[in-house]
């Protein structure tokens, strides 16, 4: 559950609602590296489905979550419902790492994940379009920001999951 106060405390105090309406909390991921991503099925950016895919594959065996965090915050690409995101993500990218239900991104709407993101990183860490990654530590701390410029399977991001994990 979110505490009142986003401005303190880890990504583990959080918890979204899966795609299929279960409890989603990040504090199943307890000690593990969680690359969070707000998605649109809509979007020039789209196809890093794919390569979220492949991180998901490349790394989950080793404990490192991808999370999908569908939003129609930005040029409103995502207006589809739970059904029509699944089906999407199925077809065209066989998504199998967990998705959330749509969420607002951005403003003070936004779930709460995102506004304590905001609240740590400052307004211009908040996200500016679709596919802004954020890493968390296995401490439940921001280990990384990267705007949807950024590839999933970049350097930047695949070398700060390889750091994470070679730690004992």
């Amino acid at each position: 559950m979110p505490t009142s106060d986003t401005e303190t405390g880890d990504a583990y105090q959080f918890e979204f609602v899966a795609l299929d309406g279960d409890k989603l909390p990040l504090a199943a991921w307890l000690g593990r590296p969680v690359l969070v991503v707000n998605t649109a099925s809509f979007c020039g950016y789209t196809p890093q489905y794919r390569e979220l895919q492949a991180l998901w594959r490349r790394y989950s065996e080793r404990g490192v979550v991808v999370l999908g965090v569908p939003s129609n915050d930005f040029g409103e690409q995502e207006p589809g419902n739970a059904a029509e995101i699944r089906k999407f993500c199925d077809t065209n990218y066989q998504v199998d790492f967990p998705l959330t239900e749509k969420n607002r991104v951005i403003g003070a709407a936004a779930h709460p994940f995102y506004r304590w993101v905001a609240a740590t990183l400052g307004e211009a860490g908040a996200p500016r379009w679709n596919f802004h990654k954020y890493l968390i530590g296995p401490d439940g701390q921001l280990a990384g920001a990267w705007p949807a410029q950024v590839r999933p399977t970049d350097a930047a991001i695949t070398g700060e999951i390889d750091a994470m994990l070679v730690k004992p």
